[in-house]
């Protein structure tokens, strides 16, 4: 069976070490908060201007004060930290942040990303995600491996306006986990989701990819 979201999360959640600091994007990403580890210490950034965000609250626990860039309800620890847009903005483009964990609407073989706006719906703005894929020394994507009208999201080029070029690391699908190794390398593919055969990975993807 394919993995779930949550499921997704908690795979992604294993590329973290200790001493990480992680900016988590809009999306499936905001679930790595709740799989981190035991025993490991990873401070999560949002660009909003918090260092330090805790686990998604129960009901009884919510402060609507307290969200994350996506407007999330989160909570905080006692490490937690907060600051302007400025200070925040400052760490990633400063490349003080180690890993951002990002959703896609399209990943391109060649590690571009497509992520913040489809032409003709309404955007809200750009976000962090141009900055993250810049300034950030690792990215990963979590996303859906099709789109709702089942056409792949893993595909040779990027049909939609980008967000960064040749900056992806990590792919993260409901059906596989693809990697390179720089990027000058090709993405090969590195585990199945449990059920899943390679063949039905190569069906579902127009992205070159090595097995």
């Amino acid at each position: 069976m394919p993995w779930t979201r949550d499921e997704m999360a908690a795979r992604a959640a294993r590329e973290l070490q200790d001493g990480f600091y992680v900016n988590l994007g809009i999306g499936i990403p905001t679930l790595v908060a709740n799989h981190i580890p035991a025993g490991m210490e990873v401070t999560l950034q949002s660009e909003n201007g918090m260092l330090g965000i805790g686990p998604f609250p129960f009901d009884d626990e919510v402060d609507a004060d307290l969200i994350n860039a996506g407007k999330q309800t989160i909570s905080e620890l006692a490490q937690t930290a907060y600051f302007d847009s400025a200070q925040s903005f400052a760490m990633i483009r400063g490349g003080h942040i180690d890993l951002t964990v990002l959703g896609a609407m399209e990943v391109s073989e060649h590690g571009d990303i497509a992520n913040w706006m489809v032409p003709g719906k309404m955007i809200k703005g750009m976000g962090g995600a141009m900055d993250l894929v810049a300034g950030v020394k690792r990215i990963i994507v979590v996303m859906e491996h099709c789109a709702k009208d089942g056409s792949s999201k893993f595909i040779p080029e990027c049909t939609l306006p980008l967000t960064g070029k040749n900056v992806v690391d990590m792919v993260f699908t409901d059906l596989a986990v693809f990697q390179r190794a720089d990027h000058d390398s090709p993405f090969r593919l590195v585990e199945l989701a449990p059920g899943v055969t390679a063949d039905e990975v190569a069906a579902k993807t127009t992205a070159h990819y090595v097995v």
